[in-house]
């Protein structure tokens, strides 16, 4: 026995098949709790509630699509590693606009330098790089540098922070489609477990119809041994189903939740989706939204950025300084004279670049060589992006398109493995012929979920490439 209840799963498995329901699913439901929990511009995303440890006498927790996408995102390596680099990107950001605004500081120094022995008040210093035989510095200084360079590393940290959140957006798209593989992955291996049960009660009913059969004459001693080993295989598979299915839960356990709480159970919400929106549509979808062509873009203006950065050391730079305090040979408001020490200047700094051995002109002609490979590689992504839309759109099509014949074949294995049950006890079919129907039933019932998850899949593809359709 399993720890977990899917008792009423057959009835829902066959209710669909027997009468699939058009209803119209949360397209969006993959679209991709994105909005739930946003990547925000400091890099912070919100968390969910931390798990508590499982306890066995607790109620399992309920969880959703939605739900287990918030939880991946808290604890994902990847995505993480993605939303930490988006905000020390904005971090960069923030420092390099204080670099553009004035600093205050505070100095506070003093400088002994040994005298001569010779009368006088003070006596001589003998360093006369020092102002005294005692100088007492204590002021404050406001700082302001200004050059090209400065504005030109700002527009470049803002197009790396640009370019780290269209990565954060391309590591939460993949971490969807990882997200609805393990989910519905369990939900279809909950369905195959459930199958199995029910396959392996048809073969438990079919042998002990073919003993009494055997027990009245009806039938020979070959059809019980073949009935008996159809039970015992479809045993067998059950066993199988039972350690995927635990498989498939552990590996989700895994993305979901810190601790390794197994305590739960997810929501099976697989229905048979509507049509397709026109490759029209999601075309221009892709272009608009991809995350790769806003990473490649984001990378060519960083890259252009750099570009002026180099440039821009070619160019003067200013420096401006106001200081007010003391700098005297005495520490104090005013000196044994009564003059005041306290009082301010101020300097005036130009740097002029003048020759450096052609250092950086090459750091313009390198910083052009990037500039040109991000050419390249935007070229590229808008080329992959149209290669995978129409490819990845066909997929999602063709499995949509299947999933209509997969419920019908299965409809049709249930009603051929019951009308053929009822002529082998009429002595009109074989025991292999049974045996057949039975498997055939499996398969078809194992395609169509598999129908299924395939979809959803190529669903979640289809919609990293385009955002929400």
């Amino acid at each position: 026995m399993v720890p977990f209840a899917i008792k009423t799963q057959p009835t829902m498995i066959h209710r669909q098949i027997d009468r699939p329901k058009r209803r119209r699913p949360n397209f969006c439901r993959l679209l991709f709790a994105l909005l739930a929990v946003p990547v925000m511009a400091n890099g912070q995303a919100p968390a969910p509630a931390a798990a508590t440890s499982p306890d066995a006498s607790s109620a399992p927790l309920v969880i959703t699509l939605q739900d287990a996408l918030a939880r991946a995102k808290a604890n994902d390596v990847q995505f993480r590693s993605a939303v930490t680099d988006l905000g020390v990107a904005h971090q960069d950001v923030v420092q390099s606009r204080a670099g553009l605004l004035p600093n205050v500081s505070y100095n506070m120094q003093f400088i002994y330098t040994q005298g001569n022995r010779v009368a006088g008040n003070p006596p001589p210093a003998r360093f006369i790089a020092n102002n005294g035989v005692h100088e007492y510095i204590a002021q404050g200084d406001v700082h302001q540098a200004l050059s090209p360079g400065m504005f030109a590393q700002h527009g470049a940290v803002k197009a790396a922070e640009a370019l780290a959140r269209a990565k954060a957006e391309v590591a939460a798209r993949g971490l969807v489609v990882t997200v609805v593989q393990a989910y519905d992955g369990y939900v279809v291996a909950q369905r195959k477990y459930a199958t199995a049960q029910r396959a392996a009660g048809e073969a438990a009913h079919f042998l002990d119809i073919s003993q009494k059969l055997q027990g009245g004459g009806e039938v020979a001693n070959s059809d019980v041994i073949k009935a008996r080993i159809q039970a015992q295989q479809q045993r067998r598979n059950l066993q199988d189903a039972q350690v995927a299915m635990n498989k498939s839960r552990l590996d989700l356990a895994v993305l979901l939740f810190p601790n390794f709480n197994e305590n739960f159970t997810v929501v099976d919400d697989l229905r048979l989706p509507d049509p397709l929106p026109p490759f029209t549509e999601v075309q221009a979808a892709g272009m608009k939204n991809n995350p790769d062509i806003n990473a490649a873009l984001a990378a060519l203006r960083q890259n252009n950025e750099q570009v002026k950065v180099a440039w821009a050391a070619m160019l003067p730079s200013v420096g401006l300084d106001y200081f007010y305090g003391i700098d005297a040979n005495q520490f104090a408001v005013r000196d044994r004279n009564g003059f005041r020490n306290l009082g301010y200047s101020a300097t005036a700094t130009l740097q002029l670049p003048i020759w450096n051995w052609g250092s950086s002109y090459s750091k313009v002609k390198q910083a052009d060589l990037h500039r040109q490979q991000a050419h390249v590689e935007l070229s590229a992504a808008q080329r992959q992006l149209l290669a995978n839309l129409r490819s990845s759109y066909e997929e999602a099509e063709i499995a949509r398109a299947e999933l209509e014949s997969l419920a019908q074949s299965a409809e049709l294995a249930s009603d051929s493995l019951r009308l053929t049950t009822l002529r082998y006890q009429a002595g009109e079919s074989t025991v292999l012929e049974v045996v057949d129907a039975q498997n055939t039933l499996t398969q078809a019932r194992n395609a169509f979920d598999d129908g299924q998850i395939r979809f959803q899949v190529a669903l979640a593809h289809l919609q990293t490439l385009t955002g929400s359709f």
